[in-house]
């Protein structure tokens, strides 16, 4: 449809340029004003340079000779100048502007030099004084369609980047979450499969209650890694199967982290907001995730804490837990779990602190506005 449009567009110009052309033609040719009055070989030439202009967006370079030989046959007969040179200059415009200034400035330079032959034929008595307004009829509109074609392709490669720059915080959005589901199921698992192993002998009943609770964790790993792809898939009948978590859903992860040994409170005072964006949603879900699973992974401690505290502008998270040994978040500064934790909230405009408090805890805290950026 475009090329169709360019197309329709490009031939009423050469019509219109067909005809003012002879009509401008006829005034500057007439006998009265020029030393070579036009007659029908002048109108023929004048009325084909303008009718090849209709593709010279499809093929500008042979538009661009078969114009110059045109305007060159034109002036060396002796015809005075006129119309014939706007298309000349088109020509030479969209030669620069839709062809690759390896291949059109040595097409330009060509048609200069048939422009030039005229001033050596003929009764012209310009000579070598006509060598600078010939060129300017060549750099002008070569210049002119030169310097719009690189705005142009700056611009495509502006958009280019652009794209690709979304593209690869899609896939970090994506990691990210792979990353707290994986990373947390399988903290899970490996403390639920630890108490499986120790009690197998001793109390196989209790050790069949972990293995049923490493069945659960795995099978919630997967529903919620399967939702996370089908997002990114954009298969919309199975995320809708497997939604994607928010702090509703931390009664789940509450449960999950009890039957893997650590006993969290939560605490949520205030209201959400009607619409609580989903950005803020998630992000509030995984930041819990992530913080528990360090307690998981790296504490040694048996309780946690999770404070949810909704505000009119926005929603503070606090998961807190005693220090005993190395510290929750000592082995994840450096590594992916705080600083991903840390790239989610700041990527919503929000706050974020993690690291030991007074009474010997270790805190993570998030402020997470609901006018930020989603």
């Amino acid at each position: 449809m475009r090329i169709t449009r360019s197309l329709a567009g490009d031939v009423a110009l050469a019509a219109v340029l067909a005809f003012t052309g002879v009509v401008g033609s006829a005034f500057a040719g007439a006998p009265d004003r020029a030393a070579v009055p036009i007659d029908a070989l002048g109108y023929a030439l004048v009325v084909a340079v303008a009718l090849v202009l209709a593709v010279r967006r499809r093929w500008p370079l042979p538009v661009l000779a078969a114009v110059a030989a045109g305007t060159s046959a034109y002036l060396a007969f002796g015809y005075s100048y006129g119309p014939i040179l706007v298309c000349f200059m088109l020509s030479v415009y969209s030669a620069a502007r839709h062809a690759a200034p390896a291949r059109s400035a040595p097409y330009s330079l060509a048609a200069l030099a048939l422009l030039v032959i005229h001033l050596f034929v003929g009764d012209t008595t310009l000579g070598l004084y006509g060598l600078i307004p010939v060129s300017a009829w060549v750099v002008v509109p070569f210049a002119l369609g030169f310097t719009l074609r690189t705005r142009w392709e700056a611009a495509v490669r502006a958009r280019a980047e652009t794209i690709r720059q979304h593209v690869d915080e899609e896939r970090f959005r994506v990691a990210q979450e792979v990353h707290d589901i994986v990373g947390h199921g399988l903290a899970a698992i490996k403390m639920q499969a630890d108490i499986a192993l120790h009690l197998l002998a001793k109390k196989p009943d209790q050790a069949e209650l972990a293995l049923s609770a490493i069945s659960r964790t795995s099978s919630d790993a997967l529903d919620e890694l399967r939702a996370t792809l089908a997002v990114v898939r954009r298969t919309r009948t199975a995320a809708e199967r497997s939604p994607v978590p928010g702090l509703g859903g931390l009664d789940g992860l509450r449960q999950r982290m009890a039957e893997a040994g650590v006993d969290v409170g939560l605490d949520t005072t205030g209201e959400p907001p009607a619409a609580l964006p989903v950005a803020i949603d998630v992000t509030g879900y995984r930041i819990v995730q992530e913080s528990l699973t360090n307690v998981l992974r790296h504490s040694g401690a048996t309780t946690a804490s999770v404070s949810i505290r909704y505000r009119p502008e926005s929603v503070v998270i606090v998961v807190a837990n005693p220090v005993s040994g190395t510290p929750a978040g000592a082995a994840g500064v450096g590594g992916f779990g705080i600083s991903g934790m840390r790239e989610r909230v700041l990527a919503l405009d929000g706050e974020f602190t993690a690291g030991p408090v007074s009474h010997g805890r270790f805190e993570v805290r998030a402020r997470l506005p609901y006018g930020g950026r989603t």
